[in-house]
């Protein structure tokens, strides 16, 4: 399987990308969970799955919905979404307004 469909990878990136969006450090966010500090690593570098018990836990933490950890589309690495800015505006007239549109009717519907 392509890493690019790897659930736990994916899982991880995007618990990653949660903690960090919450100003949260690993330790701190391991602790308020309570796990250890390795265990998150691995949970966010793909290495393991979490438990039930345990995802439940980062998603309260996260103040969001367990399903919303799997909202994988709705994440892309912000590199990744400053390059697409940046192709588009200098590939097109595109106006900001247009750019802004665009992103928002890709978002899924949870999110807006």
């Amino acid at each position: 399987m392509s890493e690019n469909f790897d659930i736990k990878k994916r899982l991880g990136d995007r618990i990653k990308f949660l903690r960090k969006a919450r100003n949260f450090t690993q330790e701190s966010f391991a602790e308020k969970i309570d796990i250890e500090p390795q265990s998150l690593s691995n949970i966010e570098r793909g290495k393991f799955a979490p438990s039930i018990e345990t995802l439940q836990k980062i998603a309260h933490a996260l103040s969001v919905h367990p399903y919303e950890l799997y909202l994988f589309e709705a994440l892309s690495p912000i590199e990744e979404i400053k390059r697409e800015l940046i192709r588009i505006i200098s590939e097109s007239d595109v106006t900001a307004i247009e750019l802004y549109n665009h992103y928002v009717s890709q978002m899924p519907k949870v999110l807006r």
